[in-house]
């Protein structure tokens, strides 16, 4: 016999007539929305309920990544052959883009400049958090070269090839 539990989402109960509305109900509690009409608020599924853009669950949610992210990254090289050629660069010190290009295994691979030539293409895309955008308001440019190699990339493997996996 198979069990499956599930959580009952305000759009399924409100098709059940057990709720009136469809509401994220953590999103009519989060602050800044009291008082507020609720006809707005996105209606409470299981996707929802799960995407780290939900406020009520954002912490909950990066944290499973996280915690994700490092067992996986840490089975696959506990995982590894003896004559594999892939060495795990992170594994127990958090390093920045900045720290990474200081070695040089990554230089060979790539020159800090031509590294951060491509990377400015992409920078002046994401969006800036608003408690940076004072800063970003007065050196856009400075701001976007100092954003990408302040980055923590969340692991990194390289092999004896210089290929960045």
């Amino acid at each position: 016999m198979k069990v499956v539990a599930t959580t009952l989402t305000a759009i399924f109960l409100t098709k059940i007539d057990k709720m009136q509305s469809a509401g994220a109900r953590l999103c009519r509690i989060a602050p800044g929305a009291q008082g507020e009409s609720t006809d707005g608020l996105a209606a409470e599924t299981h996707y929802h309920i799960n995407c780290a853009g939900w406020e009520g669950m954002a912490t909950t949610v990066t944290a499973a990544h996280h915690s994700i992210r490092r067992y996986l990254y840490d089975s696959t090289h506990a995982a590894q052959k003896p004559k594999s050629k892939l060495k795990f660069v992170t594994l127990q010190k958090k390093s920045n883009m900045s720290t990474l290009w200081r070695r040089e295994e990554f230089l060979r691979f790539c020159s800090k400049e031509d590294l951060a030539e491509k990377a400015q293409d992409i920078e002046v895309t994401l969006p800036v958090k608003e408690s940076q955008e004072t800063q970003h308001k007065f050196d856009p440019a400075s701001f976007s070269v100092n954003s990408f190699w302040g980055r923590r990339p969340d692991g990194v493997a390289i092999n004896e090839v210089l290929q960045i996996v």
